[in-house]
C-alpha cells in the first residue's frame, strides 16, 4: 500500500474544483489528473478522445453509453454471442485501473472519476468535495461558455444530475454527501485560494 498522500476532488459543476485541484497541484509540485484521464482511457481502448469524453462521467443522455466495443486485443478472437461491457463501463474500469496505478506511483492530485471510492483503502487519500453556491456557479459557467443565465443553470443542473447518477451507481454512496466524503467545502464562502490553502495545510500535516 503506498504511504504517500493522494488528493481526490469531487465537485458540483461550476464549483471551481478544478482551479482548486489546479492550484494546489501546482503549490506542492505533484501532478494533477482531471481531463487527461480520459485520454489515457481512450488511447488503452483505441477510441477516439471525443468518443471516451462522450461518457466520460455520466451514464445518462448519450447514445453512446450503451455502445459496446471489443478491447483491441480480443477484437480478432471474441464470438459473436460473447458479452461485451457497454462502453462507459469500460471507460470506468479503465479510468479505475489508471488511477490505482499513477496513486501508486506517487503523490497526486485526482479531480472526479470516483476517485475517493476508488481509493478508499489508501490510508492518506484526502477526499474533498467542493460545492459553491448557485449563482457563483451560474456566473461562472455563463462567462466560461458565453452562454446567458438562464442557459448556464440548465447546464449546471444537467451535469450535476449526470455526475450524481455515475458517482452513485457506481459506489453505492451519495454524492456531495458527509456521510460519503472527508471534507466538504463551499468556495462560495472560503473563494477558491482559501480553500486551496485549507487543503495544502492539512495535506502538509499542520
Amino acid at each position: 500500500m503506498a504511504e504517500h498522500r493522494i488528493i481526490t476532488i469531487g465537485r458540483q459543476f461550476g464549483s471551481g474544483g478544478h482551479e482548486i485541484g489546479n492550484i494546489l497541484a501546482t503549490r506542492l509540485d505533484i501532478p494533477l489528473y482531471d481531463n487527461n484521464l480520459v485520454r489515457m482511457a481512450a488511447e488503452k481502448l483505441d477510441i477516439r478522445e471525443e468518443t471516451a469524453r462522450a461518457v466520460d462521467e455520466t451514464t445518462l443522455n448519450s447514445f453512446l453509453t450503451g455502445y459496446v466495443i471489443a478491447p483491441m486485443e480480443y477484437k480478432d478472437s471474441i464470438r459473436s454471442d460473447e458479452y461485451i461491457q457497454p462502453l462507459n463501463e469500460q471507460v470506468y474500469e479503465l479510468q479505475s485501473e489508471i488511477i490505482r496505478k499513477l496513486s501508486a506511483r506517487g503523490p497526486c492530485v485526482i479531480v472526479g472519476r470516483c476517485a475517493d471510492y476508488i481509493l478508499k483503502d489508501q490510508p492518506k487519500c484526502l477526499d474533498v468535495f467542493i460545492c459553491a453556491d448557485m449563482e457563483d456557479r451560474v456566473r461562472r459557467i455563463a462567462a466560461r461558455y458565453d452562454l446567458s443565465e438562464k442557459k448556464a443553470a440548465d447546464k449546471i443542473k444537467r451535469i450535476d444530475r449526470e455526475r450524481k447518477y455515475y458517482y452513485e451507481s457506481h459506489t453505492g454512496l451519495e454524492w456531495g454527501s458527509p456521510l460519503s466524503h472527508q471534507f466538504l467545502m463551499n468556495v462560495s464562502r472560503l473563494g477558491m485560494e482559501g480553500a486551496a490553502d485549507v487543503l495544502e495545510m492539512i495535506y502538509r500535516g499542520r
